[in-house]
């Protein structure tokens, strides 16, 4: 077994997300969107930073941060992304990144640790101008016409525009090159209770849900709300409502252990009280690693969607618009964070899939891949009072650099 010494700097690793804290702050949080002035400020922070860990720094086209090394032997490429979602939390996507400085900081300069871990920041993981930009970039799943036709979902700003403003505009996007890496490691907050209510420091990541999205649109009749008698409308959000209590009767019996479903946006048309919608839509979300389960449950959907086009008053469609496979990590990697979680954190880790998508989904389409997290207090993510303790911090620091020195020895 390797030795796990020298050990990652705990301080250094609380400076360092305290500093990007600092940029962008919001309450206890930050606001840092997709090429915002804090955005590129963090990017701008981790290009000075990576020249410490023995690494060169370059930002490609789309706004992908690469430190790479010259070191000879095996590279594992490590990190997440510098961006939030808007007035979010302060460690969503950093601690990824932090930790992979510190493991670069770490490895890259001891003799006796092999290989040298090189680090990314991948550019809007978060989705303001479209799903996991970066990393699908990096991995050929991206456009020129992808880019062109983006745009900030809050502003209403181009990609293109964006770029340009970012100094940008016209530089090459970065892809993966085939055998330079033995694979990629992610840590992430837990964004859940699992951890915290177990009393338990790692999260061994098995896999990473899959995200389908459904717009279901209902037709009715618009009418007067004062007028139509109760038994002849065809309220369209009436509808709406019945199908959203339905799928939650319904799909307890057909889903999987952790399978999960959200109805998001509803929308009415008009929706003035004194009108009797016509129309009525509804954005719906199922996650889950298991494709037979999605399949099973989209199946019962549409099924439940010609139930109502059978009985009426009102029709409804149902349209897929984002299918996500699920992506499972490493078995190797998996044990990897498990010794090194026994090494460092008295083995008070458990494995567990991930409820959210991240940048490592992409990159185990193109090599290996694994992921830890570290707790989450009271589970909050997506908002403002994120947070882990300092301590949860640290031990999970510690963690992820023994688990790359692990990864890179083989």
């Amino acid at each position: 077994m390797p030795d796990i010494k020298p050990r990652a700097d705990g301080r250094r690793v609380l400076a360092d997300l305290n500093a990007l804290r600092a940029i962008g702050t919001y309450k206890t949080g930050v606001h840092k969107p997709t090429f915002s002035e804090p955005h590129k400020l963090s990017l701008d922070w981790l290009v000075r930073k990576l020249p410490d860990a023995g690494l060169s720094a370059a930002i490609d086209g789309i706004g992908n941060v690469f430190g790479t090394s010259a070191k000879s032997g095996p590279k594992l490429l490590a990190g997440s992304h510098l961006e939030s979602q808007n007035y979010a939390g302060w460690l969503d996507g950093p601690l990824g990144v932090v930790y992979a400085l510190e493991a670069a900081r770490v490895l890259n300069a001891d003799p006796s640790a092999k290989g040298a871990v090189e680090v990314v920041a991948w550019c809007d993981e978060e989705g303001h101008f479209g799903h996991f930009l970066g990393s699908r970039s990096y991995v050929g799943q991206v456009t020129e016409a992808d880019i062109d036709a983006a745009s900030d979902r809050t502003s209403g700003r181009t990609m293109r525009d964006a770029l340009a403003e970012m100094g940008l505009s016209g530089r090459p996007r970065i892809a993966v090159k085939p055998g330079r890496h033995v694979g990629y490691l992610e840590a992430h907050i837990e964004q859940g209770d699992t951890l915290e209510s177990g009393k338990l420091a790692i999260g061994v990541v098995t896999s990473i849900v899959g995200i389908w999205q459904y717009q279901i649109n209902f037709i009715g009749e618009q009418n007067h709300a004062g007028t139509t008698r109760m038994a002849a409308r065809k309220d369209a959000g009436l509808a709406l409502a019945k199908f959203c209590v339905a799928i939650d009767q319904r799909f307890p019996a057909a889903c999987g252990p952790r399978t999960v479903w959200t109805t998001g946006r509803i929308t009415l048309d008009p929706g003035a009280p004194s009108i009797i919608p016509g129309g009525a839509e509804m954005l719906f979300q199922i996650r889950d690693d298991n494709p037979a389960v999605i399949a099973r449950l989209e199946e019962l959907l549409r099924t439940m969607a010609d139930e109502v086009n059978a009985t009426g008053p009102c029709s409804v469609t149902v349209e897929k618009i984002r299918t996500g496979a699920p992506a499972m990590m490493d078995a190797g990697f998996q044990d990897a964070i498990e010794a090194a979680s026994e090494a460092v954190a008295g083995g008070r880790s458990i494995r567990m899939p991930s409820g959210a998508g991240h940048d490592a989904q992409m990159l185990a389409t193109v090599m290996p891949a694994g992921m830890l997290f570290v707790p989450s207090i009271g589970g909050i993510s997506h908002h403002w009072t994120e947070n882990t303790a300092d301590a949860d911090i640290v031990t999970g620091a510690q963690v992820f650099v023994d688990a790359c020195r692990r990864i890179l020895g083989g």
